[in-house]
């Protein structure tokens, strides 16, 4: 038997009952429509902009219901809204070196930045459809916006800002163990260069990679999924594993690879109210040196930079590369058995960033429902 369950596992009852015909791309689909972008506007309203630079990461938690393998026929659709601001550390904001991709130069030395700030903002639609029992095909399409700004010692703050569609992520599931209690589900993504990767800053050069909406080449990201009910109905385990490689793109840089490791509990705490579950989880990422092909310069400040090497491949990139361990809370409600809304903030534990911008306090809002569209009854 396969479980119908909720972002947290712990519904095992079916949001959607099959509708009658027509029904479905009807009445449904216009009030999530309308509930997405209401959820869209309110966010625009309640989450300030921030001015910032150097690099970006965005907020990562886990949402059952994206990582679980529906029954056959049912799609889950997510929106979810991610907001993750970045701030050099107190002291740091000169130590961050040169790299341009575009010329294939990288620069030892520093900015003398006496200030280094980037948010960003990320609203994903994410689809997750059961083919089989066993099978699942889930799509991300994430639509991102850079905002960054440095001040580079008495200068006026230099502004950045970029946004349009990210790299899509297409992933195929299997579910080793379909049962009542317990899921183990292995994943394997695919990342497309479906982003944007030539945005320019002022004065015409071409951003740094790290700014940019897209990565410029294809990526692969293996997952493994795991879930289980300790007190059916109210208390719920799950812990994930992913790794992600991004193969190094035409201007000769390269992402480097990342593990992300989290692992919770969802728990109802009043059988009185099974529409409210609270989530309390663990997330550690380790992010790989970001590495490029290019020429090695040190920076001469009395006159034309000193070359160090001409063609260097694969050089590590000084700054890029993080460890992070954070403790996220969340709340989730159902409404009606209509859809269900999440709300998790990501709070810093420890943080390693090697001198570059360190993650803040972070924020994931979601909105999520089910549709049967095949089979069901």
């Amino acid at each position: 038997m396969h479980p119908i369950t909720d972002e947290y596992g712990l519904y095992h009852h079916d949001h959607c009952p099959v509708p009658e015909k027509g029904c479905f791309m009807t009445a449904h689909v216009r009030r999530f429509i309308v509930s997405l972008l209401a959820l869209g506007w309110l966010l625009s309203i309640i989450v300030p902009s921030v001015e910032a630079s150097c690099g970006s990461v965005s907020c990562f938690v886990v949402i059952g219901s994206q990582q679980q393998v529906p029954m056959a026929g049912l799609l889950t659709v997510n929106a979810i809204y991610n907001y993750t601001p970045l701030e050099s550390p107190l002291g740091q904001g000169g130590s961050i070196p040169f790299a341009n991709q575009e010329n294939q130069t990288l620069t030892l030395a520093n900015l003398n930045a006496s200030q280094i700030r980037t948010l960003v903002r990320t609203a994903t639609l994410d689809m997750n459809y059961g083919l089989t029992e066993r099978f699942g095909l889930q799509v991300s399409i994430p639509y991102k916006q850079v905002n960054s700004d440095a001040q580079i010692g008495g200068l006026n703050p230099i502004p950045y800002s970029d946004k349009g569609l990210g790299d899509i992520r297409v992933a195929l599931k299997y579910n080793v163990l379909p049962t009542l209690r317990t899921m183990v589900v292995l994943g394997l993504g695919v990342d497309l260069p479906t982003g944007d990767y030539g945005q320019r800053v002022q004065g015409g050069s071409l951003a740094e990679s790290t700014l940019q909406i897209g990565r410029g080449n294809f990526g692969l990201v293996p997952t493994l999924y795991q879930s289980y009910e300790l007190i059916p109905h109210r208390l719920n385990q799950f812990a994930l594993a992913s790794y992600r490689h991004t193969y190094k793109n035409s201007d000769g840089y390269k992402f480097g690879d990342e593990v992300n490791l989290s692992a919770g509990l969802n728990i109802i705490p009043l059988e009185q109210t099974p529409w409210l579950v609270l989530t309390q989880q663990f997330n550690y990422r380790w992010m790989q040196n970001d590495s490029m092909d290019a020429a090695l310069f040190q920076f001469n400040p009395g006159g034309a930079n000193i070359l160090l090497d001409p063609a260097i491949k694969h050089r590590a990139i000084p700054t890029t590369g993080s460890t992070y361990l954070a403790y996220s809370p969340g709340i989730m409600l159902n409404l009606w058995d209509y859809a269900s809304v999440y709300f998790i903030a990501q709070i810093p534990v420890m943080r390693d960033f090697n001198g570059n911008l360190e993650q803040q306090r972070s924020y994931v809002f979601g909105l999520s429902r089910s549709f049967q569209l095949l089979g069901g009854s």
